[in-house]
């Protein structure tokens, strides 16, 4: 692993922003307390002491177990329910894990936290999957101060909305910059392009990032293309980037769109290196052709190759209860749910307040790295680089944060 020369490259401010996967489209401030302003009475005291007082500690999910973003919540869902099997419980109790589904809608995403917080007096929050549920269930668990951790929401402002919001996984920004670090520096790439969706904070907020940075290590961006939610031919794009020749192709999108443009750059004879982010995850799953993808590299909160301990019987413990390999996905929710539970415990009681001070100190070991906090309640942990070879994703880097 070439873990020191990217690392002289990126700065220690890269983590201020550190933190999978978030859908597209903008959401303002106004428009996510509009919709959860109405439906969170009876729970703004500050404290909880229902599981205080009972044999059972209730802790709430919420994520997409229904529709086209399924396969994220239910990946997310199972690994945090993974890691509560495993637990002892919590204070002396047993942890009952209940999972609602927000079909990916903000809506849903503000109804299911509601019926947590009012009808199942829940403790804590596991979700939500998507980023805009998620900034939606933090507007109205910051007026409740019940503890909420997204495990997989990587919008940058998921977290801004109050003290008792945290996240397990990296911002977009985040990924943008490492991405690009590494492009230029382990890879020595001089020239990238990228394409991204112009509906997706997700997308955009990753090619900002990248192409800020890219520019920073002495790179040039020859190509910035963009398509939109409903595009499925991108050949005009990838036409422009190819006569542009560029190094590198940046690809920040979600798998299932990922192929189709892996497809289409084959298809305009565009010779790059492609690059990608977090939802690229499951991309070798869907691909029309493996060979489309071989060679690209990715960052990824993990890799199923890791040889860490906790990796790996996280990998055997979850094949054992799901019958598939766990994706990254699984790994956060499974990280999300350790969190909350060893929060709860170091606090001594389900009490809210105490339990976010306990989040904010939390200084654990996690599928995902070793996990603290910074001032934003986003994780500073280590960071994947994975290169897909013959189909299988293979750990290229892994760098820590004394690295950075």
């Amino acid at each position: 692993m070439k873990l020191k020369r990217l690392a002289a490259l990126l700065t220690a401010g890269i983590f201020v922003l550190s933190a999978v996967g978030c859908t597209g489209g903008e959401t303002s401030k106004d428009d996510l307390n509009a919709d959860s302003g109405t439906q969170t009475e009876n729970n703004n005291d500050g404290n909880n002491n229902t599981s205080d007082n009972s044999d059972t500690i209730k802790i709430g999910g919420i994520g997409p177990l229904t529709g086209e973003l399924a396969m994220y919540g239910t990946n997310a869902m199972n690994g945090a329910q993974l890691a509560i099997n495993e637990s002892d419980g919590a204070l002396g109790k047993k942890i009952e894990f209940i999972i609602l589904d927000d079909k990916g809608d903000i809506t849903e995403a503000t109804n299911a936290y509601n019926k947590h917080v009012n009808n199942n007096e829940v403790s804590a929050i596991i979700g939500a999957v998507t980023s805009q549920p998620s900034a939606a269930v933090a507007v109205a668990a910051a007026k409740d101060n019940t503890p909420m951790i997204t495990p997989t929401g990587t919008a940058i402002d998921i977290t801004t909305y109050g003290e008792n919001v945290f996240r397990a996984c990296y911002t977009d920004p985040f990924q943008g910059k490492v991405i690009a670090a590494f492009a230029a520096s382990s890879l020595e790439k001089k020239t990238a392009a990228v394409i991204y969706n112009k509906d997706s904070d997700y997308s955009i907020g990753c090619a900002e990032a990248f192409k800020t940075t890219f520019e920073e290590k002495g790179g040039s961006i020859v190509g910035y293309e963009s398509y939109s939610n409903s595009d499925k031919d991108f050949k005009s794009q990838l036409t422009n980037i190819a006569s542009k020749n560029p190094d590198v192709l940046f690809i920040p999108d979600y798998y299932s769109v990922v192929a189709l443009i892996a497809k289409q750059v084959k298809d305009v004879n565009l010779k790059a290196v492609l690059l990608g982010t977090d939802g690229w995850d499951s991309v070798h799953s869907v691909v029309e052709d493996p060979s489309l993808i071989e060679g690209a590299f990715f960052c990824n909160h993990y890799s199923p190759d890791d040889t860490d301990p906790e990796v790996q019987n996280f990998i055997t413990k979850y094949k054992e209860t799901y019958g598939s390999e766990p994706n990254a996905f699984a790994a956060l929710g499974y990280d999300a749910a350790k969190l909350i539970i060893n929060a709860i415990e170091t606090a001594g009681t389900t009490d809210k307040e105490a339990v976010v001070e306990a989040l904010k100190n939390t200084d654990i070991s996690a599928v995902t790295g070793s996990i603290k906090f910074d001032e934003e309640r986003n994780p500073i942990k280590s960071v994947s680089i994975l290169q897909i070879q013959n189909g299988q994703y293979k750990m290229y880097e892994k760098l820590n944060p004394s690295d950075l």
